[in-house]
């Protein structure tokens, strides 16, 4: 499909919407399944430094943009990011209370983002490490949208938070890419060679970080042993959480790639249409499916 005949969904910054992370959330909220719930919890670990690295290394070339529609485009953009780091600071809140080192998390991810990555190589690899973890984050988001399977038995409040995350990562996704293709004139090994560092770096950190989750839950070895297995069955299994996003991964790397030769899902027109007309993002998020995939809603 070719980019330039779709008219992508306009990037619309929702502020101070509320997901009730202050409630009676359960510790194991996904089915009760720990692997399941820390997995998602270790991504949320992760976002609020990595969305302001995401903003500082975009806005690096604004000063060199001349075109209003990529300046609205970086400041919608700003904005969304922005308001998931807000989310997921109240979202980590929790984790915090449940013994999780989130302030250490956090610190070890700041000073390698910042300290080192952004201390030691050009703004156009920082960039280029933008727009990879950009779509990693924007198939992902596909894959949770569209199978209801994943979110199953999930508490109606988390599952709504991330059904929004993806929505607006969907809408974005192409922001951070265009900048790296027009405006810093990004050559190919640089593409390609961020996004190789992306795929090392990010599951061995959300994996880490899952480590030091298991170990304060209280799992004994044993207990840890079986959990990692059953849940890297989850993972990587045909069919299984990863399995199905490998060729839209594997897109990114033909030389004439683009975000939007993928439109949005489905059932994105449907989530705006909810979204719109009850302004409960909660709601929102466990109708898109119908109360049938949802069993929550």
């Amino acid at each position: 499909m070719n980019p330039a005949k779709m008219t992508p969904p306009p990037i619309i910054p929702r502020e101070k919407l509320d997901f009730g992370l202050d409630g009676d959330i359960p510790k194991y909220w996904l089915n009760g399944d720990p692997f399941k719930t820390r997995f998602f919890d270790a991504l949320s670990t992760l976002f609020p430094v990595g969305e302001r690295f995401f903003i500082t290394c975009v806005r690096d070339f604004k000063d060199r943009t001349t075109d209003p529609k990529v300046l609205q485009d970086i400041k919608d953009f700003t904005r969304q990011e922005g308001q998931h780091g807000i989310v997921h600071t109240r979202y980590n809140d929790r984790l915090q209370a449940q013994g999780i080192a989130v302030k250490e998390i956090l610190a070890g991810q700041e000073k390698r983002l910042f300290g080192i990555i952004r201390q030691h190589t050009s703004r156009e690899f920082t960039l280029g490490i933008t727009a990879a973890a950009e779509h990693i984050t924007a198939i992902m988001a596909d894959c949770f949208v569209e199978r209801p399977e994943i979110f199953e038995g999930a508490d109606d409040r988390i599952r709504a938070l991330y059904v929004w995350h993806a929505m607006e990562e969907m809408e974005h996704k192409a922001v951070a890419f265009d900048v790296l293709q027009n405006i810093a004139k990004s050559t190919y090994r640089n593409r390609v060679g961020s996004m190789l560092l992306v795929t090392l770096l990010f599951p061995f950190h959300v994996f880490r970080i899952m480590k030091h989750m298991f170990e304060v839950d209280g799992f004994s070895r044993w207990q840890r042993t079986k959990i990692w297995a059953k849940g890297l069955w989850w993972l990587y299994k045909p069919g299984g959480l990863f399995s199905p996003m490998v060729g839209k991964y594997f897109s990114y790397l033909k030389p004439s790639f683009h975000p939007w030769q993928d439109p949005v899902v489905p059932s994105y027109d449907t989530w705006l249409r909810i979204l719109k007309e009850t302004g409960d993002p909660i709601l929102a998020g466990n109708r898109l499916h119908g109360e049938q995939a949802w069993a929550h809603a």
